[in-house]
């Protein structure tokens, strides 16, 4: 990185960095308390708004959202008449899954091999991280040039809505010029990227009958519908010999304008094993971030261990489909909705049930704050271009946000690149993407204030 005062400051607060993501890491805020308790979340949240006002912000609160969790609210005031920019992370996190399969605790943030292992590490309080080391080298270099909101989720990995309703619920609170969402990745490693399209995505329970009850597979099986291969008929429907996703009447046919995702890269960044081939049809970015795409994210049926010979009366599934930019999130659940009736074999029963939904969203890329961005990636990560790039994943908060306030510019950045490998095991952030990243982030302030 070219030598400035701003990337001076920010390598010199790295060590500072680390050891307060240590601290935030070791809290086990997952946000299903059934899984984790309560107090952990609290406690992130108590230590993210003890940092805010540290660091001089007013009005500091912690909000208590509609689905039970607390999101995290400061305001640093800039010179009279000056922008206002939002910056936004989440300190919940998802669950460690099997915490023996972590080469260290999940909830230690542990340095091996260059980078910071830990859940959250990434995704996202690293992104906390980030957005108050940018803050700290601007004040070191003649200040915070614009007025500056902070907004930290507690519920983004649950998907429950809490800081979308609260949002709608107060709308004068989280009102910017320009939102920069601090929950998206690079490309790779060293390549300074920007998010500029999510997918959406709906969430549906398909339940299937068939039977009173179960019955002897010996004695009934061969003539009585079997709902559990009724169900497995159903699913198959859904995808194409090539693996595509066939929703009736959704277009499969879209292409992405942008980065390009070369097919070799996909399947070391997803470690596709060596003979295994992709899915789908068109360029690798046309299936991710241009194309919807169908996931059977579990099944009720019986496991193999101690299952009986039976014909099923009953099974479920619960399918997630990913929607691309320019179609309906809930017209695209009617469509799969639909097809699923339609494809249910033997006249069987079928019920579906919505549970969870978000929209697809697209950035406005020719706005002035996606210049400043530019011109501060270009300091930041010498040699290099910003680059523009889908992500398959939903943000749901982004579109309450463009909806609330149509006139603002939205940024996606952050530090989830592929080797992170968030939501995953060992989870882990590189530091030299924190320190390039929060120099981006304040030179970004920096210009955007003009």
């Amino acid at each position: 990185m070219s030598s400035n005062p701003v990337a001076e400051t920010v390598a010199s607060l790295l060590p500072r960095a680390k050891a307060e993501l240590t601290e935030l890491v070791a809290f086990k805020s997952v946000a299903d308390f059934t899984q984790f308790p309560k107090s952990e979340s609290e406690a992130a949240a108590s230590w993210i708004a003890d940092a805010l006002r540290a660091e001089g912000f007013v009005d500091v609160a912690l909000l208590d959202t509609p689905d039970g969790t607390q999101s995290v609210y400061g305001h640093l005031p800039g010179p009279e008449g000056a922008k206002t920019v939002l910056l936004y992370a989440h300190y919940d996190v998802q669950p460690p899954l099997d915490e023996a399969g972590w080469t260290t605790p999940p909830f230690e943030l542990t340095e091996r091999d260059g980078r910071w292992y830990g859940r959250g590490a990434a995704d996202c309080k690293g992104g906390v991280i980030m957005h108050l080391l940018a803050l700290r080298a601007l004040k070191a270099n003649g200040g915070v040039p614009v007025n500056v909101k902070v907004i930290v989720e507690g519920s983004e990995e649950q998907g429950t809505g809490g800081l979308e309703r609260y949002a709608e619920e107060h709308p004068e609170l989280l009102e910017a010029d320009t939102i920069v969402i601090g929950d998206a990745g690079n490309f790779r490693v060293g390549l300074p990227t920007v998010t500029t399209t999510l997918r959406g995505m709906t969430l549906v329970r398909v339940r299937i009958d068939t039977l009173a009850g179960n019955l002897h597979s010996g004695q009934f099986g061969g003539a009585a519908p079997d709902a559990l291969a009724a169900l497995v008929r159903v699913l198959d429907s859904l995808r194409a010999e090539d693996g595509s996703t066939t929703v009736d009447g959704l277009d499969a046919t879209a292409v992405w304008e942008g980065l390009e995702y070369p097919e070799e890269q996909f399947r070391a960044d997803a470690k596709v094993l060596g003979e295994v081939g992709l899915i789908g049809g068109g360029a690798v970015a046309d299936r991710l971030w241009a194309r919807p795409a169908v996931t059977v994210l579990g099944i009720d049926c019986p496991p193999v261990v101690g299952a009986t010979p039976s014909v099923h009366a009953s099974a479920r599934a619960l399918i997630s489909l990913r929607v691309p930019p320019g179609v309906d999130a809930a017209e695209a659940t009617k469509l799969l909705q639909a097809h699923i009736e339609t494809h249910t074999p033997w006249g069987a029963r079928v019920t579906t049930e919505q549970i969870g939904q978000g929209q697809a969203f697209r950035a406005d890329v020719s706005t002035p704050a996606y210049q400043a961005m530019a011109d501060a990636m270009a300091v930041a990560y010498p040699g290099e271009t910003m680059q523009y790039a889908g992500e398959g994943g939903s943000i749901p908060l982004c579109n309450t946000l463009a909806g609330l306030y149509p006139q603002a510019e939205i940024l996606l950045i952050g530090l989830s690149e592929p080797e992170a490998q968030i939501h995953a095991l060992n989870e882990s952030v590189s530091p030299a993407e924190l320190e390039q990243l929060s120099v981006a982030e304040a030179l970004f302030l920096r210009n955007y204030a003009g």
